[in-house]
């Protein structure tokens, strides 16, 4: 029996997700990281084992009405963890935070900034001293009155709203009104109050013309519709809606991204007249500190902001130093060219973790475990450096420290190595290895093993040579200044610096418009849908194929059931339950709502009839379950060429431990990129196409870069064209050429240092990446 003070966290007979009954034992008050191949069930080990049981056990000391619903939630699937403190998790979330969430209220710097203006900021003869929420734009008390503190006004004008003028109403002269019975119904309401919806728009007096697409009025009148031949329609009571006010609202309140998408063509968005875009109501900005307004502060780079901050009197002293000790966590992780008015979706995955472990390190938390997911992602070689001295000291302030990562540098510099595999989804499962870093080299079975002590140099690889070359610039923008950069065509080019250097905002520069593009695929880390009714299956396009072999069987033709009956997005084959979704939310009080799996068709997501329909033994929901490996093994001997090529595109790519029904909100930011690439290389391809990826090895283990860097090689030898923005050394040691911006981010960087095959950048003077793409090419650890 483990003492009550026992120094490890014990794991016994964990099952979650691939994992076989897996024993572990990890000491606590180290940094312990878990490495393993894509899928091997190293997260399933820390996040959905180790964090889920944290969370449930806090669950549980919560309240009553909390317990009651714990069974629902449902506990991880373990036999007991011993030794376990409270954990707290930094995860790469995928949600979409708001436009009005930035890097300053991420960090709580913005609270710190509002109460020094309100404590020790000069204020105008006579001005009565403000509340620190007078100075956010998030408060009623604070937010200019013109834009909402959205700094941007959205506006239309009739060019918008009607494009061919020479159509009349009925003929959809209106662009911006919806289609179908809504858009008809907004007709024939203008008909009834004695509008002429026949005569072209143009033809119409302007002050008609201004009623109808910009009044805020409402009337409400009885419509009489023409009765069809085939069908009576009664009259009805029916509201009018401006052009104008139909698509604020829409853009305003839609909860659908396509409708929202549409609403903004019909938009102009500019910087508000009253607040010039700094989203202050004029009392605010009234206000200064060190001479500038708290909006102008806001807009600083951080290490310029912690430069510019020192207090004359005692309490702005207090203020600003306490402010300087929050901005350098934020600066000694490589986030020093953010700035607090940054806004949040702009931001990569791995900027937004590591700002919020950088909020961590001031917390004062101690003897709990921070459960990290590949904190690492984004970051240049350089500063990785920075993140383990971070890691360090969050260990070092009483902690425990577990993390999931790739980056060989972080599981070099760890205390207590888990390694699970050896390879993916049914493959893995198994703790290899859980001791000492140096004892992994030992372990034979280890992908890990493979990169962490292979001393052997880097193959040398004959350099392509260009067909052509494409010019981008001048280009000013962010941090860009005037710079023009030469892709080669036809090679494989990777451009590198550090993070905020400037290198998404150059590559964002490339348009299918360029001479010698052709087509242009970008491939980014954006989810491939925001709700768990899009997964890997339907973004492929490989759940149609599959409806379609359903529909097919003898059984489903007996019952009538077409495709339709075998989508869990439609009624008639779908658990009405939960509406095809598979589970139900459950609202807790106090507390974020979580999920379960729907009570009646335990998370298959179809009803009993649906499922009665079988192929070759397994119905439709047993299909989705599968893994692609086991899918592709499934299929094999079935006359499905579609199916066929899309599941070798995916396993081309790395992606056989994934689950055909795997949710899009479970997928890393990484693996929805190589769906993206999967996709469009089961495309037939005709012509040049340039690739552009950004960052693709994300997320991703040696052993699956090598897989994936293959897939890219064979597309350049196509004759296509593959441009990467890339942190990745061994990527970028495979290129045929290499453009390295920088040296810095923000503003000290933007400029391009290098660029050249990766022998030359290797060796340029005042390039920050020159020295780890020189040890990257000799491989000496």
């Amino acid at each position: 029996m483990p003492s009550p003070h026992d120094s490890y966290v014990r794991v016994r007979g964990a099952r979650e997700h691939n994992l076989q009954g897996v024993d572990v034992d990890i000491p606590r008050d180290v940094l312990a990281v878990f490495t393993g191949v894509s899928g091997s069930g190293k997260s399933s080990l820390a996040f959905g084992t180790i964090y889920a049981e944290a969370q449930r056990r806090y669950f549980e000391s919560v309240a009553p009405y909390a317990r009651r619903l714990i069974h629902q939630v449902g506990a991880p699937k373990v036999g007991e963890i011993t030794g376990l403190p409270p954990a707290v998790s930094l995860q790469q979330r995928r949600a979409a935070p708001t436009s009005r969430s930035s890097v300053g209220t991420v960090t709580n710097l913005s609270n710190s900034l509002r109460m020094l203006f309100s404590r020790a900021g000069d204020y105008p003869e006579g001005a009565e001293r403000l509340d620190s929420d007078a100075f956010s734009p998030n408060t009623a008390a604070g937010a200019c009155p013109e834009c909402h503190g959205l700094g941007q006004v959205h506006r239309t004008t009739e060019e918008l709203l009607v494009p061919d003028p020479a159509l009349s109403i009925r003929d959809g002269a209106i662009a911006a009104w919806p289609g179908a019975w809504q858009g008809k119904n907004l007709r024939d309401i203008l008909d009834t109050l004695g509008y002429d919806v026949d005569r072209p728009w143009h033809e119409l007096p302007a002050g008609t013309r201004e009623w109808i697409l910009f009044t805020d009025e409402q009337p409400v009148v009885t419509v009489h519709p023409v009765r069809d031949a085939d069908r009576i329609q009664r009259p009805y009571q029916g509201t009018y809606m401006s052009a104008r006010h139909y698509v604020m609202k829409t853009f305003s309140d839609t909860k659908s991204a396509t409708l929202r998408a549409k609403a903004e063509r019909f938009l102009t968005s500019a910087p508000c007249p009253v607040c010039g875009g700094s989203r202050l109501r004029p009392e605010a900005l009234a206000v200064t500190f060190a001479g500038r307004t708290i909006a102008e502060l806001a807009a600083l780079p951080l290490v310029e902001l912690s430069r510019t901050l020192h207090g004359s009197t005692e309490a702005a002293r207090v203020l600003t130093d306490d402010l300087r000790s929050r901005i350098e966590p934020v600066v000694e992780l490589g986030l020093g060219y953010l700035s607090l008015d940054r806004a949040t979706p702009t931001l990569s995955p791995g900027e937004l973790q590591r700002l919020r472990l950088a909020t961590q390190l001031r917390s004062g938390l101690f003897g709990v475990v921070y459960v990290l997911d590949e904190p690492s992602a984004g970051l240049h070689p350089a500063d990785t450096e920075a993140l383990l001295t971070v890691l360090e000291r969050l260990k070092s302030a009483g902690n425990s420290v577990f993390v999931v990562e790739h980056h060989l540098d972080v599981v070099r510099g760890a205390d207590w190595l888990v390694d699970v595999g050896p390879r993916a989804g049914e493959h893995g499962g198994r703790v290899l290895h859980s001791g000492p870093v140096a004892e992994l080299e030992r372990v034979a079975e280890s992908a890990t093993a493979r990169f962490l002590f292979d001393r052997s140099p880097a193959p040398v690889r004959e350099v392509r040579s260009a067909s052509g070359q494409l010019k981008v610039g001048p280009v000013t923008r962010h941090n860009l200044r005037a710079v023009t950069a030469e892709f080669p065509l036809g090679v494989f080019t990777a451009v590198t610096g550090v993070s905020g250097s400037g290198k998404s905002t150059l590559v964002g520069e490339v348009t299918e418009d360029l001479p010698g593009v052709g087509r242009l695929v970008t491939v980014d880390q954006k989810p491939i849908g925001r709700t768990p009714r899009s997964n890997l299956a339907t973004y492929t396009g490989l759940f149609d194929v599959v409806r379609k072999v359903f529909a097919a069987t003898d059984e489903a033709r007996r019952r009538g059931y077409g495709v339709g009956r075998f989508s869990f997005n439609v009624a008639g084959g779908r658990c009405e339950t939960c509406q095809g979704e598979g589970f139900v939310s459950v609202e807790l009080l106090f507390l974020p709502s979580t999920y379960a799996p729907c009570p009646d068709c335990g998370g298959a997501r179809y009803n009993p009839e649906t499922l009665e329909v079988t192929y070759r033994g397994r119905n439709i929901a047993q299909v989705l379950d599968l893994t692609v490996e086991a899918a592709a093994r499934f299929f094999a001997e079935t006359d499905t060429p579609a199916v066929a090529r899309s599941l070798t595109t995916l396993l081309d790519v790395g992606l056989g431990y994934l689950r055909l029904g795997q949710p899009a909100t479970e997928l890393s930011g990484g693996e929805a990129q190589r769906i993206k690439l999967a996709t469009e290389l089961q495309r037939v391809r005709r012509g040049h196409t340039f690739y552009l990826l950004d960052e693709p090895t994300t997320g991703l283990h040696p052993a699956d870069v090598e897989v994936l860097t293959r897939q890219l090689h064979g597309l350049v030898d196509a004759g296509h064209t593959v441009v990467v923005v890339e942190h990745d050394m061994a990527v970028v040691t495979g290129a045929d050429w290499v453009i390295d911006l920088g040296p810095g981010g923000g503003d000290a960087g933007g400029r391009i240092v290098a660029a050249g095959p990766p022998g030359e950048v290797a060796r340029a003077e005042g390039s920050t990446t020159a020295p780890y793409l020189a040890r990257a090419l000799a491989r000496t650890p």
